[in-house]
């Protein structure tokens, strides 16, 4: 009887397992899938390595609050702001941005060098046409090394905001410094200037930028952000990281954007992470890559299963 509960409640809890990682997979299905074919370059380390801090705190539930809090922040800046509402169709295809966003964060974070220069190059590619003038009237390109600066600044310090706030564990000071040192390599893909090197200073880079200022096109992306149309299965869920990503906002971006968090946001986010990271565990981008590196696999961190070649690839 004892038994037959047991594996009642279990097969209970791998069907809810399954479920959350059916919904959140369902949000990154509406475009290209990344390293598809990453173990066509087996013993490719990538551009940061198995080594890297960044394979961590980007391979943690954190990342759904950390990329949240960079589009937030983002749109603090009234010239970067203007040219996604210009040139973007997130509004019409939200789950389609993205999809391709993370396609660019995952490849260029665990892929291999191929995987690397052809992301980089797509990016490029399409900046090349973001260009216009913001409503107060300063031209803006998404080819202009300190518009690409802020873009990718505020996406660093948003993963490790989100991942000191939220994560397994926090890391030491060194760590986080490395994290920021490594993320530069990125950056430097698309050109982006300055980076700051140390946590320390991007934090203050970021809170301390001249250039932000508030804006119509802000308040239109706060407001999609706030409610965009998801489906209504995640809807919910979507709204408690909003709302954690809401509570790590240094000062300066809270009143620019206007934005306050909700009583509770930061505890209850806390538990909604942990929550995340028992069903889906770490990412299975961070998996694969570090079994077509050649690396091992630490114990515990990873609960989606390897694909077929992933796995013969091991027990070669």
């Amino acid at each position: 009887m004892f038994h037959a509960g047991y594996g009642c409640a279990m097969t209970a809890i791998d069907d809810l397992r399954d479920r959350v990682v059916g919904a959140v997979s369902s949000l990154f299905s509406h475009g290209p899938r990344p390293l598809e074919h990453t173990l066509d370059h087996v013993g490719d380390p990538g551009l940061l390595g198995p080594d890297s801090v960044s394979w961590r705190v980007i391979g943690d539930a954190t990342a759904f609050v950390g990329g949240v809090r960079a589009l937030l922040v983002q749109t603090a800046h009234p010239e970067v702001v203007a040219g996604v509402g210009d040139h973007s169709a997130y509004r019409d295809d939200p789950l389609g941005r993205l999809t391709r966003t993370s396609f660019y964060v995952t490849e260029t974070t665990y892929g291999a060098m191929p995987e690397v220069e052809r992301s980089a190059e797509i990016v490029r590619r399409v900046h090349r046409s973001v260009v216009g003038t913001s409503e107060r009237g300063r031209p803006y390109s998404a080819d202009d090394p300190a518009m690409a600066a802020w873009v990718h600044n505020a996406l660093t310090d948003s993963f490790l905001t989100a991942y000191q706030h939220f994560g397994p564990e926090r890391l030491t000071d060194d760590e986080a410094d490395r994290f920021v040192l490594e993320q530069t390599k990125i950056g430097a893909l698309l050109g982006a200037d300055p980076m700051p090197e140390t946590a320390a200073e991007l934090s203050a880079w970021i809170t301390d930028h001249p250039d932000l200022d508030s804006s119509r096109a802000q308040r239109e992306a706060i407001d999609f952000l706030s409610s965009p149309p998801l489906p209504l299965h995640v809807k919910a869920g979507y709204a408690v990281l909003h709302q954690a990503a809401v509570a790590t906002l240094p000062g300066r971006i809270a009143d620019l954007t206007g934005l306050s968090p909700r009583p509770g946001a930061h505890r209850v986010g806390a538990a909604a992470i942990d929550a995340l990271r028992w069903a889906l565990g770490s990412s299975p981008s961070w998996q694969i890559a570090l079994v077509r590196s050649g690396a091992s696999l630490p114990e515990g961190r990873f609960r989606q299963p390897l694909p077929p070649e992933a796995r013969e690839l091991l027990a070669s």
